[in-house]
């Protein structure tokens, strides 16, 4: 088994402080004010396909794209009952032939995007994916995060099955390199170590007001932290929601 493959298994458990609710409630306020017509959701880096469960359960009708195979894998297992399609793609070329009433980029998923110009062909190809007068909503890490929150510290966790150390490293230009290692117990009951690193990327929010505005979006709503309040200096996470307008 590759080490991704390895992380894949486990993340579910890694992450399970994870507020996924939070998403699920915010996406509910956000929709009902702008009267979101339709349920065809598409999930956008969904991972091990959490959200997408949620929604399901919902009465959403779901599809779910990522760019691990392995976190695939563990998300059609877990979401079995609900025969949602996922699909291996890079949402910098997303092309899946279909347009959806809604389409997310939840859990900091445009993050991982390390130019502007990759996040303006990523939005550029979720425009062209969704139906007139359909929503986008997405998180990001606000600079505060990137730099006070994450900047050069570690963070550990000692559960009995899995345990990690999470370093945390500045990468300069609002980037953070994650370096992960964790200890999963075998079947003979020792630990093995696994290795991964994430690099993550930010930019201000006037930045990612100006890539939507050129991708064709209308821009909704700006907010912070789950609720529709604009952000402050130490809001952690900064929230769009915009519209690709009907056309006359």
């Amino acid at each position: 088994m590759s080490t991704y493959a390895k992380f894949a298994s486990v993340y579910d458990k890694l992450m399970s402080d994870i507020p996924y609710e939070r998403w699920i409630d915010y996406l509910k306020i956000v929709t009902e004010k702008h009267q979101l017509k339709g349920r065809r959701v598409l999930d956008l880096g969904c991972g091990t396909g959490t959200i997408s469960l949620l929604l399901a359960k919902e009465g959403f009708e779901m599809t779910g794209v990522d760019l691990s195979e392995d976190m695939l894998a563990v998300a059609r297992a877990k979401t079995e009952a609900y025969a949602i399609p996922f699909y291996l793609q890079n949402m910098t070329e997303l092309e899946l032939h279909k347009k959806f009433d809604l389409i997310l980029a939840f859990c900091d998923v445009l993050n991982y995007l390390q130019t502007k110009e990759e996040i303006l062909q990523t939005l550029k190809r979720i425009y062209e994916h969704l139906q007139e007068g359909g929503l986008l909503l997405f998180d990001v890490h606000s600079i505060y995060k990137m730099t006070e929150v994450f900047g050069n510290r570690t963070y550990a966790v000692n559960d009995d099955e899995v345990s990690y150390i999470w370093n945390c490293f500045n990468e300069g230009d609002l980037g953070v390199e994650h370096e992960l290692s964790f200890f999963i117990q075998n079947e003979r009951g020792l630990y093995e170590r696994f290795d991964e690193v994430h690099v993550q990327k930010t930019f201000p929010p006037e930045e990612y007001r100006t890539l939507l505005k050129k991708a064709g979006f209308t821009i909704l709503d700006l907010s912070a932290d789950f609720g529709l309040s604009l952000p402050n200096e130490k809001s952690e996470r900064i929230f769009f929601a915009v519209k690709k307008d009907f056309i006359e």
